[in-house]
């Protein structure tokens, strides 16, 4: 039976050995409990074992996620964003990891105009060039940075994130993490303010994300073992705009309902 703890606290040695051989202090990196496809119960199970950030891909997903999960943790957007969610994300995150567009930010700074909110963002970068990947081209990075930063006053831009390649070996994300902290450090010398966040690293690099100066390592599997199935069932209407759906996602078993929002 798989042992919560124990795996938290391998996960966390192997974090404290790459920091090491990194000459950074473990302190700075924090883990992010990617929670895709999982019930509420495993937001509890990692915020009583002390992990404090909940990511989830989807709007949809977290929308009914979050409150039936233990009210504490952080929860953070890591997958793409689509402009007629932006509400909705913002009613839900404390934190988007994947602002990858001028006009997403400004999306983003509308609504937090009209709402009174004040969005923390990540600026995604696309390292690799991946057609299948989201995120803006690396060269990108400084003018959208700069937009941000003149023109959206009420976000916070913070750092940059980023997605490498899938490979059996560790090793080769690493020019793909590498470049990112390059892109961020010429950021902050551009715009002369400190941009201190790096979300890079998921279960099969997390190491040489570390490394490579991740300050958020964003963990799925490697936590929870293997994802349930989606199981889809017929709609039910959820009033203001959405659409529930039976089937999938509250429990490892894969049973209980997703929600579609619109705008």
């Amino acid at each position: 039976m798989r042992d919560f703890a124990k795996t938290l606290e391998d996960i966390k040695g192997r974090i404290a050995a790459a920091c090491a051989r990194a000459g950074r202090d473990s302190s700075g990196v924090e883990i992010v409990a990617v929670t895709k496809t999982h019930g509420a119960e495993a937001v509890e199970e990692a915020w009583r074992a002390g992990i404090g950030i909940v990511g989830e891909n989807k709007v949809q997903e977290a929308a009914w996620k979050k409150p039936a999960s233990p009210a504490g943790p952080s929860w953070h957007l890591i997958g793409h964003l689509q402009s007629n969610k932006v509400r909705h994300a913002l009613a839900i995150f404390d934190f988007i990891h994947s602002v990858d567009s001028e006009k997403l930010a400004a999306r983003i700074e509308a609504v937090a105009e009209e709402t009174g909110a004040r969005p923390r963002i990540l600026l995604e970068v696309n390292t690799s060039g991946e057609k299948s990947k989201s995120g803006m081209r690396r060269e990108d990075a400084p003018r959208v940075a700069r937009f941000v930063a003149e023109h959206c006053p009420r976000i916070s831009l913070e750092g940059f994130m980023t997605m490498a390649p899938y490979s059996p070996d560790r090793e080769e994300a690493r020019p793909y993490f590498r470049a990112l902290r390059e892109t961020r450090d010429s950021v902050e010398q551009a715009l002369g303010f400190s941009l201190p966040r790096l979300s890079m690293g998921m279960s099969g690099d997390f190491e040489t994300a570390v490394e490579e100066g991740a300050t958020w390592v964003r963990l799925g599997t490697v936590l929870f073992g293997d994802r349930p199935k989606f199981k889809p069932g017929r709609a039910q209407s959820g009033g203001d705009g959405a659409e529930f759906f039976g089937g999938g996602l509250d429990s490892y078993s894969g049973e209980g309902p997703t929600v579609r929002v619109l705008d």
